[in-house]
């Protein structure tokens, strides 16, 4: 009797295949708009937004320093939202506020994601006494009450709209700072950046041409975020009064209602539809920054690896002449 051996499981490994040319962040941003409900979503809304802030003067029915009509006049066919305590229309300073809330939004956003990712490059690349004392000054606004410190540094400063934008903008770059620093410190320790080092490449080209390109996914993720939490913090600001007087945004809307008659006088109208127009931008923003985030982040990507692959595999008997 000639033993016949079980086949064998074998364990075997495929060859990784040549990695893919990985596409551009504008590529990236685009793939996840398309494939994500939640990125589509705040993406339209925020597309509608900037469309209505944009054609303000071109489709709001009433300019914003045009009396409409008597006073806490509810809405209507004619006045869709109402008038508020000036006989203002409520629907067209919406669209007006709009646009201010806007601009302070996205323009802090850049300043603030401008400066958090040059900081959090040049310590993560760097390390060392760079990355300590960049870390050490990141720490001290971190923990500074930011909310508190915006209310002094404007009312010191003055009530300005470029002044707003600069306080929010030159305060709220520590998280996209921190962010960017952790991905860096990672990144510079991969190999083709090792090789890039070995070669002779100087350190601006190396962060220009291997490190920027890796990092710009969380940064792009990071400013959508931080367009709602400026926008927020105008809000906040312009609702304690320390808003520009001379322009209308939401944050000055909501201001206007509490400070005069309108809470007295029962005009839901001049008060709800600012702060509802506040919480879908900030809802907005969340859902296509965390989108963003989620599909576009290396740490949060899982990376590729070689599958294992099982094969049977019937071995030949080690004896083939030997009985039994």
């Amino acid at each position: 009797m000639i033993p016949v051996e079980q086949p064998a499981l074998v364990e075997t490994f495929d060859e990784d295949p040549a990695p893919a040319v990985s596409a551009s962040p504008a590529r990236q941003l685009w793939r996840t708009v398309r494939h994500s409900p939640s990125a589509s979503i705040g993406a339209g809304l925020l597309l509608v937004l900037i469309l209505v802030a944009i054609l303000a003067p071109v489709i709001a029915p009433f300019g914003p320093n045009t009396q409409a009509g008597a006073p806490f006049t509810p809405p209507s066919a004619r006045h869709l939202l109402g008038l508020d305590d000036g006989g203002y229309d409520v629907l067209s300073l919406l669209m007006y506020g709009l646009r201010v809330s806007l601009l302070v939004g996205f323009a802090a956003t850049l300043i603030s994601s401008l400066v958090g990712t040059v900081v959090g490059i040049v310590a993560g690349y760097f390390g060392g006494f760079v990355d300590g004392l960049f870390m050490r000054v990141t720490d001290y606004f971190l923990v500074i009450p930011l909310l508190p410190f915006m209310i002094v540094v404007a009312d010191v400063w003055g009530a300005n709209l470029l002044h707003i934008i600069v306080v929010i903008g030159a305060l709220s770059w520590t998280m996209t700072a921190v962010v960017i620093r952790a991905q860096a410190r990672t990144i510079r320790e991969r190999t083709f950046v090792r090789r890039a080092q070995a070669m002779g490449a100087g350190h601006t080209r190396i962060i220009a041409r291997h490190l920027l390109p890796q990092v710009m996914p969380l940064v792009v993720a990071n400013t959508v975020l931080n367009i709602s939490y400026a926008i927020f913090t105008e809000t906040a600001l312009a609702f304690l009064g320390l808003g520009d007087p001379t322009q209308i945004s939401l944050g000055t809307m909501i201001e206007h209602a509490f400070l005069r008659a309108d809470i007295s006088e029962g005009a839901w109208w001049a008060v709800i539809p600012p702060g509802a127009l506040v919480a879908i931008i900030v809802i907005a923003c969340s859902l296509l920054g965390r989108a963003i985030e989620d599909s576009l982040n290396p740490r949060l990507r899982t990376a590729h690896l070689s599958a294992r692959v099982f094969r049977v595999r019937p071995t030949r008997p080690r004896n083939p002449g030997r009985t039994g």
